[in-house]
């Protein structure tokens, strides 16, 4: 069987989707499937290139098309449409396996042969509609329309988590092609460059960690200001983004240079080194935006108990069993995530029991085996019913 993926980037651009689709693909090739994929640059001025990601046997091609530059944090790329066609024409698919949100997906609308292959479209998250500025309000509604077409074209759907499923408006026209297949990541992934404890390493001080991109849905303030009523906790944040600025004057405001620490973008070894020195992870964001929180896998695989805002609809408070591999708390509250943090910090062997409850749940429900596993078998079904 033969595969395209369609997606907006790709390793080592830094994201839970780029991830997953690497971890995704390179599960699939060993598998048998022959796969390409088709992204963007992350960067300007880059000359669109093919190359492979893994060699041997379970080789993925990778195909990155030059962009422009970005508008609405969107890549803009009018090659796109034109690499789709030379990857349909040269590398005939089986199936094409779309990954939204992506703007360039909707090329496939208009690029000649494209229908005649069956779609998957991976849906990682909505795209908000009530967004404050008039000009992104417009492009949300255009998007939402294009999408609805994809949508209607599409063989089958994948939805990461049964409250997302549920909860997601723009899905629930088409709930009878949806198909509920988790996130999952290599386990043992980071586990191989920085092996862990099986117990808390920190020192002196309780280590919180943050990972992410810096922007407003991720909730990074609220942490902030949480660890400012708890003396001797500190907080260490991974990721680049928007909210650097207004972060770093937040930090200087309430006095917390001393415990707080940016390290921006790391590498996979630099952040495994930071899931293996932390006490628990953090996920505070705020919004539906935050669809699933590929993060938390990557810390419950290094039995770390883990903090999450339970966000309605959101797949977050679904990944994380509360009172059993972490602690749920809602949305923005400050207080709720004080007390969180406290308890965790004053109940040692707790945190310990919820990390190794972490790790258990994670190579059960998310590995990236079953996942792949899953994503072939609705791969068969759609080449059968586009067959029969």
């Amino acid at each position: 069987m033969k595969v395209l993926h369609i997606g907006k980037y790709y390793p080592p651009f830094k994201g839970g989707m780029e991830t997953y689709l690497q971890g995704l693909v390179q599960a699939l090739a060993k598998r048998g499937i022959e796969v390409q994929v088709l992204v963007h640059h992350a960067k300007t001025l880059r000359r669109s290139s093919v190359e492979p990601d893994v060699t041997g046997p379970d080789a993925v091609s990778v195909t990155r098309a030059a962009i422009l530059g970005r508008l609405l944090f969107t890549p803009i790329s009018p090659v796109f449409p034109l690499l789709v066609w030379r990857l349909l024409k040269d590398h005939p698919p089986d199936v094409l396996h779309v990954h939204l949100p992506n703007v360039s997906a909707f090329w496939l609308l208009l690029v000649p042969g494209a229908k005649r292959v069956p779609w998957v479209i991976h849906w990682h998250s909505d795209v908000p509609l009530d967004a404050a500025s008039k000009g992104i309000r417009w492009f949300a509604g255009l998007y939402a329309r294009l999408e609805r077409l994809l949508l209607r074209q599409a063989s089958a759907v994948i939805a990461t988590s049964p409250p997302y499923l549920e909860s997601s408006r723009a899905l629930q026209p088409f709930a009878q092609k949806c198909h509920m297949v988790p996130l999952g990541i290599d386990q043992y992934r980071l586990w191989r460059l920085v092996a862990p404890d099986p117990v808390s390493v920190s020192g002196a001080q309780f280590s919180v960690l943050l990972v992410g991109r810096l922007s407003y849905y991720k909730g990074f303030d609220v942490a902030i200001r949480a660890i400012a009523s708890l003396p001797g906790v500190k907080l260490n944040i991974v990721g680049e983004g928007d909210q650097w600025g207004l972060l770093h004057a937040l930090v200087d405001e309430l006095g917390l240079s001393e415990r707080v620490t940016f390290f921006g973008a790391l590498n996979d070894k630099e952040l495994a080194q930071q899931l293996h020195a932390c006490d628990c992870l953090c996920l505070p964001s705020v919004e539906r935006t935050e669809a699933f929180g590929m993060v938390l896998l990557e810390a419950m695989s290094y039995r770390k108990a883990t903090i999450v805002s339970d966000v309605p609809g959101s797949g977050m408070g679904w990944v994380v069993e509360d009172g059993v591999t972490g602690i749920k708390v809602p949305p923005g509250d400050r207080q709720a995530l004080i007390k969180a943090i406290a308890w965790l910090r004053e109940n040692a062997q707790e945190m310990v029991r919820m990390g190794a409850e972490g790790e258990r749940r994670g190579s059960e429900v998310f590995t990236i085996v079953a996942s792949a596993e899953a994503v072939q078998s609705l791969y068969v079904e759609v080449v059968a019913c586009e067959d029969s």
